[in-house]
């Protein structure tokens, strides 16, 4: 039987229950976002003595504006999710670059809340990544394109000619981009 031998040790792992854990975590890094799930010790990882600089490309938004854009929680989760596998936080330099729909999501709570009704969601994550050191650009173009001005970013936000200069220049200081 050319399929035994995997069902046998996916069995087995299904037994030993702690193979994977059930519910996700948060932190150490963000305390109250970017939630993770355990993996078995000595899964594949990053290398503990090398430091990384990653960058990630954010222009999707939440489908309501009560709601915490998932895909900038990301950078809580690849900092969490490392920070738990023994990764050292000091280690990984991170950025985020902002565009298109999800430019809104870094408005301050007074300019999102005249556009949307509701305090910007997204205020405690962005404050929690700033104190993580992780570093966030708005594309220029999306803030002028959409009509917010530079008054109306959060302090934590560095407005950027445009995200494909913010993504250039990253990768010129040789950030690694997560490709999705």
């Amino acid at each position: 039987m050319p399929f035994r031998e995997p069902i046998v040790l996916l069995f087995m792992l299904f037994l030993s229950g702690s193979a994977f854990a059930l519910d996700p975590h948060t932190g150490p890094v963000i305390e109250a976002n970017g939630p993770v799930f355990d993996v078995p010790g000595g899964s594949w990882n990053l290398d503990k003595d090398t430091y990384y600089k990653v960058s990630m490309d954010v222009s999707a938004t939440a489908e309501t504006t009560t709601a915490l854009n998932r895909h900038i929680e990301s950078a809580a989760r690849f900092l969490n999710m490392h920070a738990r596998n023994g990764i050292d936080p000091g280690n990984i330099a991170f950025a985020i670059v902002v565009h298109g729909p999800a430019g809104k999501d870094l408005l301050k709570d007074a300019a999102y809340e005249s556009r949307y009704m509701t305090p910007n969601p997204n205020t405690a994550l962005l404050k929690s990544l700033h104190d993580a050191g992780v570093k966030v650009y708005l594309c220029g173009q999306t803030a002028a394109f959409r009509g917010f001005s530079a008054d109306e970013i959060n302090p934590s936000v560095t407005i950027a000619v445009s995200a494909m200069t913010a993504h250039v220049r990253l990768q010129s200081e040789g950030y690694t981009l997560i490709p999705f």
